[in-house]
């Protein structure tokens, strides 16, 4: 492997000295024009690149902010991190991301290497099967900040930024029983997941306010894939009392239900209305387009930078057991407006 050129290397080669050619390459104002042009041309003449991870250091700020989420393949996701990028960039930041594919065991990888790369603060979606959250430890016995978005934990020392997902359940189930739904299925995620919790007990909540009863027959719980949402609208069409209505934990799994059941010739809404959560954009491309919970990504994004920045540069410290709540908005569309046949 080739040896880095050093500043040692171009102050040799040019008959200064270190310090100078640090504070010409750093457009040092005691450095004359002349003196800073020579060593920068010099300098790329040789192919220096800056150590910025060693400086940092010395400044004991990376000025980096490590993120981890279950998918980047996602539109909410990538919302997210749209929204993160415009607050880290305008503050000075830059943010490492890496996806933990939902599973735990990529998950401690990944901590390991932000942590070993030194950031200023980590913040975290948590995976769909992660349980404990030891491998969190080390970045609170360093006084590293760790905020989680979306997936949170609730451990003592991890504040977090959420939707009112008990809310979005709510108002998507009440949406169907105010079209006449009164056998309502819930297909939900893993319920340790506050997430899926949350849309779940909203979803149980309409149900006893309305006087309706619920059944362990129409609550599943999967993966929310498409492909699970195909294996739902199977499980329907075995069913000798089927639902006429089904609120769905997210889009994805709404839409592959939704394709399955109108190949099985089911009228939608006429036979069973439909709702999904997340506003993804694949809800306003199927036909019909599908009643969602919108999910204001970017802003979680955003407001999840500027907290951890805020505490970051001691203008704002967060609690540790903070919580910020943003709001949701139900999106009624087709698949759901029975009343209108």
């Amino acid at each position: 492997m080739e040896k880095e050129v050093t500043i040692y290397d171009i102050a040799r080669i040019m008959s200064l000295s270190a310090a100078t050619v640090s504070r010409a390459l750093n457009n040092h104002p005691a450095i004359n024009i002349k003196t800073r042009n020579a060593v920068t041309a010099k300098a790329n003449e040789l192919g220096y690149r800056s150590n910025t991870f060693a400086s940092s250091l010395r400044r004991k700020s990376t000025k980096a902010l490590g993120v981890i989420v279950p998918r980047l393949n996602s539109h909410f996701m990538s919302s997210v991190l749209a929204g993160m990028e415009t607050v880290a960039n305008k503050a000075g930041y830059n943010l490492l991301i890496s996806q933990s594919l939902e599973s735990v065991h990529h998950e401690k990888g990944n901590t390991r290497a932000m942590y070993n790369s030194r950031v200023d603060g980590l913040m975290v979606s948590v995976a769909y099967d992660t349980e404990t959250f030891e491998h969190f430890d080390n970045f609170l016995k360093k006084g590293v900040p760790v905020l989680f978005f979306d997936r949170t934990i609730e451990v003592p020392g991890f504040p977090g930024i959420v939707i009112d997902n008990e809310k979005g359940g709510y108002d998507a189930t009440m949406h169907l029983i105010s079209q006449g739904c009164r056998k309502i299925m819930h297909v939900a995620g893993n319920l340790a997941r506050n997430v899926y919790r949350g849309r779940y007990d909203g979803y149980r909540k309409a149900l006893a306010e309305k006087g309706l009863e619920f059944a362990e027959s129409l609550l599943i719980i999967n993966d929310l894939s498409p492909e699970s949402g195909g294996a739902v609208a199977d499980y329907i069409d075995k069913m000798e009392n089927k639902p006429d209505g089904i609120f769905l934990a997210n889009d994805i799994c709404a839409i592959g239900c939704m394709k399955a059941l109108k190949q099985k010739s089911f009228a939608i809404p006429g036979d069973i209305a439909i709702a999904g959560f997340n506003n993804d954009p694949v809800s306003e491309v199927i036909e019909p387009n599908l009643t969602t919970i919108n999910y204001p990504g970017r802003q979680m994004g955003e407001w999840a930078v500027s907290a951890m920045i805020s505490h970051l540069n001691g203008s704002k410290p967060f609690d540790a057991t903070q919580t910020m709540v943003l709001r949701s908005e139900l999106l009624i569309r087709d698949p759901s407006l029975r009343n209108q046949i």
